[in-house]
């Protein structure tokens, strides 16, 4: 039966982080005085997303994706293939791109399961040859973007049901698919799937891994 390899994105596989990503629009706004605001804003934010980062993956997710207010649909997309080129790409572990074409290698459909906007994922996936991108919608009303997001919140234990309902869809056996983090967060993700790899983890995932004879690769 075919399977699928699901691949987070942020600290997996590139360098940089959905903090990233936001500031690069912060600070290419159109108009400079409402970028300088929107600038304050943001960086006085980082105590909150710190904290909510440590609690709630979902949460903290809430949290940054509010510093989209107000920028326009299309200056989200127009800024899109910038946004890639200057945050994502460069951040690219070296490495990276051949795990992934592994995956490809052995038949698996490769999905990219990352909490970064949707639209910037997608530019990643064209990189890499991904199948499919799952990632942050941003909910637009009347061309803007509320700062809200649509649900699903693509972080934390919601991501392990986001792979129990595309396995399903797509007629994979979950004990043959694999999944790649670098995240104690992740670890429903990692834990719902036959094949579990913790990459580049973090302290605590690195021992978990270890605990339970995960394979534990590391690109940096």
């Amino acid at each position: 039966m075919a399977a699928a390899s699901f691949f987070d994105v942020d600290g997996t596989l590139t360098k940089s982080n959905l903090f990233d990503s936001l500031l690069f629009y912060v600070v290419n706004q159109q108009n400079p005085i409402a970028g300088m605001g929107r600038m304050v804003r943001t960086i006085a934010s980082v105590p909150a997303l710190f904290a909510a980062e440590q609690v709630d993956r979902g949460t903290f997710n809430d949290l940054l994706f509010r510093g989209y207010q107000g920028i326009s649909e299309d200056r989200l997309l127009d800024l899109a293939d910038e946004a890639f080129d200057n945050v994502m790409r460069p951040a690219l572990f070296k490495g990276a791109l051949d795990l992934v074409a592994r995956a490809k290698k052995a038949g698996h459909r490769v999905v990219l399961l990352s909490g970064s906007p949707d639209f910037i994922l997608q530019r990643m996936a064209r990189l890499c040859d991904a199948d499919d991108v799952i990632g942050n919608r941003l909910q637009i009303k009347d061309g803007l973007a509320t700062g809200k997001l649509l649900p699903p919140i693509v972080a934390g234990p919601e991501k392990a049901r986001i792979i129990k309902d595309y396995a399903k869809k797509h007629g994979f056996d979950l004990d043959e698919c694999a999944a790649y983090s670098d995240s104690m967060s992740d670890v429903p993700m990692l834990s719902v799937v036959g094949r579990p790899a913790a990459v580049n983890p973090d302290f605590r995932l690195r021992m978990l891994a270890k605990t339970h004879r995960w394979p534990v690769l590391d690109l940096r």
